[in-house]
C-alpha cells in the first residue's frame, strides 16, 4: 500500500443548490394588476370653459386632443365623465392634481377647480 498522504483524508465539499427561483418581471406585473381599479370622474359646472377642461385633460392625463374634446363634450352633456381608470393610488394623485389645477382664468366667475372624485370601478 502506498501511504504518501501522511494520514490526511480528503473530504468532499457539499454541493448546495437552491430550490427557489427569482421573481420574474411577469410575476411583479401580475401582482400589480390585482389591485382593484378606480375611476377618476370629472363633473360639469358653469364656471369652467371648454378650453380649460380640454387643457386640463391633455396636460394632467396626457389625453390626445381628440380624446380630450370628446370627454369634454361628454362632461358637458351628461354632467360627468370617467377620464381615467387606474389603481387607487394613481387615481387619488390625479384627483388631487385636478383639484390643484385651480380656477379657470378665462372666466371671472370661476372661483375654484373642477369637481372631481374617484370611485371604485367594477372589477372582473
Amino acid at each position: 500500500m502506498n501511504t504518501d498522504n501522511d494520514g490526511e483524508t480528503a473530504v468532499a465539499e457539499p454541493i448546495v443548490t437552491t430550490q427557489s427561483t427569482p421573481k420574474s418581471k411577469t410575476d411583479l406585473e401580475t401582482q400589480a394588476s390585482r389591485q382593484p381599479p378606480y375611476h377618476v370622474v370629472i363633473l360639469n359646472d358653469e364656471e369652467h370653459t371648454f378650453d380649460y377642461v380640454i387643457e386640463l385633460l391633455t396636460k394632467l392625463f396626457a389625453h390626445p386632443l381628440a380624446t380630450a374634446e370628446e370627454l369634454t363634450l361628454r362632461i358637458h352633456h351628461t354632467g360627468r365623465a370617467i377620464v381615467l381608470t387606474t389603481h387607487r393610488e394613481k387615481a387619488e394623485l390625479k384627483r388631487e392634481q385636478v383639484l390643484g389645477y385651480g380656477p379657470d382664468p378665462r372666466m371671472s366667475i370661476s372661483k375654484g377647480p373642477l369637481g372631481c372624485y374617484i370611485e371604485p370601478a367594477p372589477s372582473d
